[in-house]
């Protein structure tokens, strides 16, 4: 199978034939339609998580996937050959059966659920791990109505998906935009109030809400900076390992999050697709053997995701 793989820990990724992964007891094989690029592959593939992450190569890359089952393993009842399903491959090993930037992805049946009918394979293919990652920082905010919101990022795929979450929740967003088209962006996904990311953002949060907003996703941008727009006793969370230290707060809450994937979350985030309740732009979608342009893309920021594509 074709495969965007790093062969060696001193080497780049490139595109690779690989084996085409072997299904196993509880495991279903999928076709991969398309896979969404986040910022986690851009670590792996700068091999920043070697240190601290099992790996065998060749790795490949990919955490987030839709496609077609065509074999399952024994003992899978819940899923046959010709379902559409959308998955992120769980845990942290890596290796050259753990990843979505292929033609197959072997995983467990319980990592993947099923495309609601009507949601097409590029909506489906923006959720993933973004997705999981902005559920799992509006949960942790306990966002409710009524709150002052800040999102910090609110043109990526965390961000985006964020912002609208904590709308939904009944939250005022404040949302991190430039001007122009990225303004209309996030205004058109329900922000109420925009501030230039490029500068004076702790002013500009603070002419909205000035007592300060009573919480944060900080998914960009300086964490210091995001301290001085929290009120006392106010929330952050956090999806760049921003500790209290560098927000220069003792008195606000702070979550880290690291994006705990279940198919139950991600079929609850579908479902708001297939209600028109969520929705991110694609900023491109590009070919498997191209996907080096991909990640450009993504590094250089997007309004939304960046799409691998058989």
């Amino acid at each position: 199978m074709k495969a965007y793989a790093l062969t060696a820990r001193d080497t780049q990724p490139a595109p690779s034939d690989l084996p085409n992964p072997d299904v196993g007891a509880g495991e279903v094989l999928v076709d991969v339609e398309a896979a969404s690029v986040n910022g986690f592959d851009l670590s792996v593939a700068a091999g920043y998580v070697f240190d601290m992450l099992p790996h065998e190569f060749p790795v490949v890359l990919g955490r987030d996937f839709v496609g077609t089952v065509s074999a399952v393993g024994d003992g899978v009842e819940t899923m046959a050959v010709g379902d559409r399903v959308a998955g992120v491959i769980p845990g942290m090993y890596l290796g050259p059966r753990t990843g979505a930037f292929a033609d197959h992805v072997a995983v467990t049946a319980d990592a993947v659920t099923k495309v609601p009918e009507g949601v097409g394979v590029t909506d489906a293919a923006v959720i993933g791990l973004a997705g999981i990652a902005a559920h799992d920082a509006v949960a942790a905010l306990d966002v409710q109505p009524g709150d002052v919101v800040l999102v910090s990022g609110a043109t990526g795929g965390v961000g985006s998906i964020a912002l609208q979450l904590a709308r939904a929740a009944g939250a005022t967003v404040i949302a991190t935009a430039r001007p122009g088209t990225e303004d209309e962006y996030v205004r058109s996904l329900g922000a109420t109030h925009t501030v230039d990311w490029s500068g004076g953002v702790a002013v500009a949060v603070r002419e909205h809400a000035p007592e300060g907003v009573d919480k944060a996703l900080h998914s960009a941008g300086d964490a210091a900076t995001i301290g001085q727009t929290l009120r006392a006793g106010g929330a952050v969370a956090t999806t760049l390992g921003a500790t209290a230290e560098q927000l220069g707060r003792d008195d606000v809450t702070l979550a880290p999050i690291m994006a705990a994937a279940t198919a139950d979350k991600l079929a609850a985030l579908l479902d708001h697709v297939a209600q028109g309740n969520l929705r991110v732009n694609v900023e491109a979608s590009v070919p498997l053997d191209r996907t080096q342009e991909a990640f450009a893309l993504f590094a250089d920021g997007t309004l939304g995701k960046v799409l691998i594509t058989r």
